[in-house]
Formats: C-alpha cells, structure tokens, sequence
C-alpha cells in the first residue's frame, strides 16, 4: 500500500549534516524527542485556543518541523550509539502523545465534533499499537498506509492550510474524517495482514 513513509530514506539522507551537528554538540535523541513533544504541545495548544483564522497555516509547517525532528532523534539514536530501551519507549510515547495534541486542536474549527477527533485518536493510537507489536513478532516494524503517521500529518497539515485559507470546513470536514477513519481502518488491517 502506498504511503509517504516510503520518502523516508530521501527525507533522512537530507536532514543527515543537522543530526551530525547535533551530535557534535552533545544534543541526544532522547533530548530532540522531548522538545518536539514539547513544541507540538505548545503549538496545537496555541491554535486550539485561536481559533479558525490565518495563523492555522501554521499547521503544515509544525507537521514539516515535527516530521523533521523525529528523523533527526531516529538518526541520533541509531547513527550516534544513542539507542536505548528508555529512548526506544519515550519516543512512541511522545509520538501518540503528540499526534492527540495535533488531531483534539481541530475540535476548535467547526465541522471536527469532539467524540470524532477523540475516536480518531483512538484509532491512530490503534494502529501504532499495531505497529509496534509486530515489531516486537517479526523484527520488522508494519509501517503501512494508506493512512500511516507520515499520511497522517500530510492529511492535517493540508486540513491547517485550509482553515488558514479560510476555506469552510463546516461541511466538508465531516466527510473527509468520515473517508480518515475508514482509511485508518484499513491500515490496522493492513497492518495486521502481516502478522
């Protein structure tokens, strides 16, 4: 199934001379992986309270920056002897944690209900538990879409860039969480397939 995780190795390959500086400097995974918890707190929190408004285009660009950031603790990790079974349960920590505060910032625009977006968390959280089991079964973690995190974060970066557009999603938003939760479905399937 195609999925956005697919452009990891490029993506990785490119942010390789900022996760080599860091290191040089003493930054570790494990303190990358906290500041991107932090600041996609931070963040969504700042937009819930907003509001539907321009400041929304924000949203894919903290989406990019958190994309990015995770790369980077990834490569410190595997690339700089920093891997550890504390780092290892801190980062799918904060990853689950991070994506709630994205996905429950929405339920300030209108047409994104609370009981949908807490269900969508729900689901998500679902399908990395998924992931991360079969991992833990073949060595080999189930990274596929059509609705994965990397798929995730495009789909909500582009729903922030329609509320900064002042696009109204009154409508539509409900259809496309509809066609969300369908897909993020089908990944946990997909993803249970491999087992």
């Amino acid at each position: 199934m195609v999925s956005i995780y697919r452009l990891k190795p490029a993506f990785q390959a490119t942010l390789r001379p900022i996760s080599n500086q860091l290191a040089k400097h003493n930054i570790t995974a494990n303190q990358v992986t906290l500041f991107t918890l932090t600041l996609t707190i931070i963040c969504s929190g700042i937009l819930a309270l907003i509001g539907p408004g321009a400041i929304w285009i924000a949203m894919p660009i903290l989406l990019f920056v958190r994309m990015a950031l995770n790369a980077i603790d990834g490569m410190l990790a595997r690339e700089h002897s920093m891997k550890s079974d504390y780092g290892y349960v801190l980062n799918e920590v904060c990853d689950i944690v991070s994506d709630a505060a994205i996905y429950l910032s929405f339920i300030a625009i209108p047409g994104f209900n609370i009981y949908v977006m807490f269900g969508f968390v729900l689901l998500s959280w679902l399908s990395e538990v998924v992931a991360i089991l079969v991992f833990h079964i073949k060595d080999e973690r189930a990274n596929h879409g059509p609705l994965g995190k990397s798929d995730r974060a495009f789909l909500f970066g582009l729903l922030g860039l329609l509320v900064g557009l002042h696009i109204d999603l009154s409508v539509l938003g409900i259809w496309i969480m509809l066609i969300a939760y369908l897909a993020v479905i089908y990944t946990i399937y997909n993803r249970l397939r491999t087992i």
